[in-house]
């Protein structure tokens, strides 16, 4: 089950890592994505931290980490097809495979309804 940020990302627990990926709201605001910016494995984030950028058709927009982590892996399917952002953002279209530094921020996240009903 993703759990959500106010800045249009997502984290989902898979046992003792996670996965960080930015939400359908986000892809949808930014259309159509051409190319991912990826931050270094092994670099470590505060919640709410820009993480990577995402450039689409349109605009560019910082990446941020919905929870504090260490980066473990990128998602190199994404590097070589960005679209996958756009297709499958809360899927196939993940951006880090993380490991969780403070595991309580989840509690503070909204669920998919809360999210919703910000985002409208």
């Amino acid at each position: 089950m993703n759990k959500y940020h106010a800045e249009h990302t997502w984290v989902r627990l898979e046992g003792d890592t996670a996965l960080v990926g930015i939400t359908q709201h986000a892809q949808d605001t930014l259309g159509d994505i051409v190319f991912v910016d990826f931050a270094d494995i092994g670099k470590t984030f505060a919640q709410g931290t820009v993480a990577g950028v995402v450039e689409s058709v349109k605009a560019a927009a910082d990446v941020h980490m919905p929870a504090s982590v260490e980066i473990l892996e990128q998602n190199e399917a994404l590097r070589a097809d960005p679209s996958l952002a756009n297709s499958d953002p809360e899927g196939a279209g993940w951006f880090y495979r993380v490991k969780l530094s403070n595991a309580a921020e989840l509690e503070g996240l909204m669920d998919a309804s809360a999210y919703q009903a910000v985002t409208g």
